[in-house]
């Protein structure tokens, strides 16, 4: 796992229930603010429960992609964290 890897996943790891972060936003705390489809790239591929790929969204606002169920799936979660939508 590359270094840039490890960091998009302690930062996503970070994101508090009821908060996002947008991709570039993840890729700028994890140190290359011009990955941003890489971070998305990254948590389309994301199966591990403990990173909570779903808290992350697209810079317009939109919720993007979510692997375990589309995005209405997402959208069901960040609601019942408390997300303002």
């Amino acid at each position: 796992m590359s270094t840039f890897t490890e960091n998009v996943h302690r930062v996503v790891k970070g994101i508090k229930k009821g908060q996002m972060m947008t991709y570039k936003a993840v890729a700028t705390a994890a140190g290359n603010p011009k990955a941003a489809r890489a971070v998305a790239n990254l948590m389309a591929k994301n199966y591990n429960p403990d990173i909570p790929c779903h808290r992350v969204i697209r810079s317009d606002g939109a919720l993007g992609g979510y692997n375990r169920g589309g995005e209405t799936v997402k959208k069901e979660i960040l609601q019942k964290e408390g997300a303002i939508l």
